[in-house]
């Protein structure tokens, strides 16, 4: 049995982690013997599929520190992943086909020590990941940026996340002489349709009326996701609404918070604060972390997605909200612009609050609007952004590395 180890630094709950999950699961799905490595996995901070046993998971180097004095998180995370590709060269007799690592690229010269092939997934050059600062600052990173590009350059095959960050990826390294290759997110359609939603007054602290319009964000408690804008634009909106409207009308905001992470822990404050500075706090409900089932289930009661992120690289919730048939509301920018169809499967706005308060009113007042959006959202995802498409191109890549000839179906 061919066997692909998924080497990832932090395998808790995002994006870049669904990602990964998905495409362990879709290449188990397909024969193939799956196992993660990673220098961090808390049980209490994961997808289900990881803790479950479904996908097994081996932790490596959780005891080397995650930053140095408040600083140097980027030289740490490396030193880390270094260390668990050198357990899977070295010390781990797994003896994988290929080696699908993604985020950070420093171990890919080591993992060649073992022979194996690599795939290195972008989902965003990590340099520009870095908040810009001093010259000081600039002077530390410039090695890392250097390294990055170059032990990017040495994987077997490149994947990135979208056609934006494609040409992203050009633009920043510019020395490379290749052309990555796009492999959308997905998301597992099985795990949605076979989960028993809970009902709101579970998940809400606050009464929701029968008749209320119940607007949706998901995001990690990150600043440059930009949530600040969802609750301006309730701001704006609730100038748009007679107060009978405005009393039908919550929003919730939910994400990733993980108390290590010490941003998350102050934006969440920060964004709590606003509501409170902006009159909202009665209008707001703020979850942190939400699990699998409540996600899904905030997903099926929403009315409509807000997404905030400026520029983001993909975006795996606004596929997510159009597979439950829900309008997605998104700043017109990054890989959103390749997933939301302007005006068919919900809006793509400016970053201004009064163009999102907009879109969100024309959500509010017509109620088929929302339906012929879903329905058009939910078959679109279907068609570009499926499992199955996923599936068959990630199956694509890795029989032409492996040169297997068995067909794609």
């Amino acid at each position: 049995m061919r066997k692909v180890v998924f080497l990832h630094p932090d395998l808790g709950i995002g994006g870049a982690e669904r990602l990964v999950v998905d495409a362990a699961l879709s290449l188990k799905g397909n024969g193939y013997d799956v196992q993660f490595v990673t220098s961090h996995h808390d049980p209490q901070h994961c997808f289900m599929d990881t803790r479950d046993g479904t996908l097994p998971v081996t932790v490596v180097g959780d005891w080397l520190p995650r930053n140095l004095f408040g600083r140097f998180y980027a030289v740490c995370a490396y030193i880390r992943m270094i260390y668990a590709a050198a357990y899977i060269v070295f010390f781990s007799g797994l003896t994988p086909d290929i080696v699908f690592c993604d985020q950070i690229s420093a171990c890919v010269p080591l993992l060649h020590i073992g022979g194996y092939k690599i795939i290195f997934y972008c989902h965003f050059p990590d340099q520009l990941l870095s908040q810009p600062g001093t010259a000081l600052k600039s002077l530390y990173r410039a090695p890392l940026n250097w390294l990055e590009e170059t032990t990017t350059g040495k994987a077997h095959k490149i994947l990135v996340n979208s056609k934006f960050t494609a040409g992203v990826f050009r633009d920043t390294f510019k020395r490379l002489q290749v052309e990555p290759d796009v492999l959308y997110p997905t998301m597992n359609t099985d795990v949605f349709d076979n989960t028993r939603p809970l009902p709101l007054s579970q998940i809400l602290t606050s009464e929701f009326p029968d008749n209320g319009i119940l607007f949706l964000s998901i995001n990690r408690y990150e600043r440059k996701k930009n949530l600040k804008l969802a609750l301006d634009a309730m701001n704006e909106l609730k100038k748009c609404l007679s107060s009978n409207e405005w009393s039908h009308v919550h929003l919730v905001m939910a994400g990733g918070y993980d108390t290590r992470v010490k941003e998350n822990v102050e934006h969440y404050d920060e964004l709590v604060s606003h509501a409170n500075i902006l009159g909202l706090t009665e209008k707001v409900t703020f979850m942190k972390s939400p699990s699998d089932i409540e996600k899904i289930s905030l997903l099926i009661h929403c009315h409509c997605l807000i997404y905030t992120p400026p520029n983001e690289h993909f975006g795996i919730v606004p596929i997510e909200a159009m597979y439950a048939s829900k309008p997605v509301i998104a700043a017109n920018s990054g890989g959103p612009t390749e997933t939301v169809v302007n005006g068919v499967t919900g809006f793509l706005c400016s970053l201004k609050p009064e163009d999102f308060a907009n879109a969100m009113l024309k959500c509010i007042k017509n109620e088929d609007i929302r339906t012929k959006m879903g329905k058009a959202g939910q078959d679109r995802m279907k068609t570009q952004f499926s499992f199955v498409a996923f599936s068959n191109q990630l199956l694509e890549i890795v029989h032409s590395l492996l040169d297997v000839k068995d067909k794609v179906v």
